[in-house]
């Protein structure tokens, strides 16, 4: 079984690329796409991220810089990035992933629409360090 739909295809391969902060990954069927550890953080399928349903997603600012400290393997259908801003709970299976990178320019653009929408930014100079300090504020332009 691929992902959690027998019809995905399956990773023949997975590279993370510190550097360029980049994971590359390629599929059975000859699919290769790069994804951003940003893109990957921002659109993680972790109910922190996305919520509990509908219109419950929350909207992630300030992770342009964010790395991926290790990968761990979930059984043979997923992986689960281990960020440096310690987000953890991710679980991105194999039709996850294809998905989003099938998908990712047009995902990527509807994010930075939003972002501008509520004024904010994907960087992390204008979030507080503190994990005490008021989340709405964080990557917020006044």
């Amino acid at each position: 079984m691929a992902g959690l739909r027998p019809d995905t295809p399956s990773p023949t391969e997975i590279k993370l690329h510190q550097k360029s902060r980049m994971l590359e990954i390629s599929f059975d069927n000859g699919d290769r796409f790069e994804l951003s550890f940003e893109f990957l953080r921002v659109f993680s399928p972790s109910a922190e991220v996305r919520g509990h349903g509908l219109g419950q997603e929350k909207l992630q600012i300030g992770k342009r810089d964010i790395d991926i400290v290790r990968i761990e393997p979930v059984g043979n259908y997923a992986i689960r990035p281990i960020f440096s801003d310690g987000h953890e709970s991710g679980l991105y299976s194999w039709d996850i992933l294809h998905g989003l990178g099938s998908h990712r320019d047009e995902l990527w653009q509807a994010y930075l629409d939003k972002l501008k929408e509520a004024g904010a930014s994907r960087d992390p100079a204008e979030c507080p360090v503190a994990p005490e300090a008021p989340a709405p504020t964080c990557g917020i332009k006044r």
